[in-house]
């Protein structure tokens, strides 16, 4: 397959998964509270149990990624994740099918189903880019790839409210659609060329096979250390921004209060959410002008950047003593975690093996969940105890240990290159 009907394939796949995001979590609380009555505990188990799948299934999904087909996994995902979200917009309906299952354990087994599906597409899916693009083009494609991704944020803001307005449940059914079609496609559109599956003996089980990939990316993991205190403090990332992303709206309704104006809520956070994407959008496209993404230096470097910005913009946000202070700090958080998703991905990417690819990129998202399931509770509980103030205080905390981590990889390349050119 040659590379731009890969990066086209890559972009396409990213575009369609944004917008149905985009459709079914933009209004997903007004469906989740109002029409299914959810009350606050449900809401936070029904994101644990979300986690804990990610984090028991993700690690066995890669390893079928790298076993057996990249294509395949992807695919195996796309439906799942239809069927899941599918089964979220039609809960009423079911509920009134088979009542003796309770509509919060409907919402329960769509989570189930939404965490599996994401495990199947999560690294099989930027490993098969990697693979059929190649890696020096990686960068550049994902960089573009979440400009794209941005682009349809935008448009699935606006039918989220449209869909909403005429049932709230619309929205999950329309991502679910959008899912299995996206599947369908991608058995015909999607090849897979660059991958080449590790020899077996003939008389191996699926398990021994599964395995021995496994243990391979674990030994790729173990033999770099950077890559090893990456995905170690990956777990401190996840904790921060678990604890960020369900506190921020709460701190500015109670930590710093909303403007006085006839304006609700809801219409505040849409636009906020609006102004974000496209604060974000520009700053994409800025770095795919500005950074070369087929150096490891300059990548090594940004990170190191991005990460400082985003701890900086999250501690003025704890400090903020007003709306537009703590507005303008959260713009900058989200601008920041754009531009360096593309870039971080692209660092991980470089410094991974073919045949263990899509394995060791599910050990860092299983990190990341891990990270989100048990430190996101710690960082509420500080917001209980103490204040959401010390709570998103506490977030921009364990994020300088991720800084520390770039800080030493960016020095490290720099004395590389200075070894390397010639006096």
């Amino acid at each position: 397959m040659n590379r731009k009907s890969a990066s086209q394939i890559y972009i396409f796949m990213s575009f369609m998964m944004a917008l149905g995001n985009s459709i079914m979590f933009t209004t997903s609380g007004i469906y989740h509270v109002s029409t299914l009555g959810l009350n606050p505990f449900e809401l936070v188990l029904m994101g644990t149990v979300l986690e804990l799948t990610v984090l028991i299934f993700e690690g066995i999904t890669g390893v079928v990624a790298d076993t057996y087909s990249r294509k395949i996994s992807v695919i195996i995902g796309m439906f799942i994740l239809g069927a899941g979200f599918a089964v979220e917009g039609s809960i009423l309906w079911l509920h009134g099918l088979v009542s003796v299952i309770s509509v919060f354990a409907w919402v329960v087994i769509s989570q189930l189903l939404f965490g599996i599906g994401w495990t199947f597409v999560s690294g099989a899916n930027t490993a098969w880019m990697v693979d059929e693009a190649g890696e020096e083009h990686a960068g550049a494609i994902l960089m573009k790839s979440q400009r794209m991704s941005l682009i349809a944020t935008l448009l699935g803001i606006a039918c989220s409210v449209g869909l909403s307005a005429a049932a709230p449940n619309l929205t999950f059914l329309t991502g679910g659609i959008l899912y299995a079609a996206l599947g369908i496609a991608l058995f015909f559109w999607m090849k897979e060329t660059g991958f080449v599956r590790k020899g077996h003996a003939s008389h191996e089980s699926h398990f021994r096979r599964m395995l021995g990939t496994w243990l391979d990316g674990a030994g790729v993991v173990r033999r770099q250390p950077l890559l090893l205190a990456m995905i170690a403090v990956t777990l401190l990332s996840g904790a921060a921004s678990e604890g960020y992303d369900r506190l921020w709206q709460s701190f500015l309704i109670t930590g710093v209060g909303m403007p006085g104006l006839p304006v609700p809520i809801a219409v505040w956070f849409g636009v906020v959410s609006a102004a974000a994407t496209l604060i974000g959008l520009i700053g994409v496209r800025l770095a795919e002008k500005k950074m070369d993404m087929g150096s490891r230096r300059a990548i090594s470097a940004a990170m190191f950047w991005f990460t400082l910005i985003r701890i900086a913009a999250i501690l003025s946000l704890a400090f903020a003593t007003n709306f537009a202070w703590a507005i303008l700090s959260v713009l900058v958080v989200s601008a920041a975690r754009s531009v360096s998703e593309p870039v971080y991905d692209t660092w991980l990417n470089m410094n991974l093996e073919s045949q263990t690819r899509a394995t060791v990129l599910s050990m860092v998202s299983q990190s990341d969940a891990l990270g989100q399931t048990a430190g996101g509770p710690v960082v509420g509980w500080i917001g209980s105890r103490a204040s959401v103030r010390a709570s998103i205080l506490t977030a921009g905390v364990l994020l300088l240990p991720v800084l520390g981590v770039f800080g030493r990889i960016a020095r490290q390349k720099k004395g590389d290159q200075q070894r390397e050119t010639p006096s």
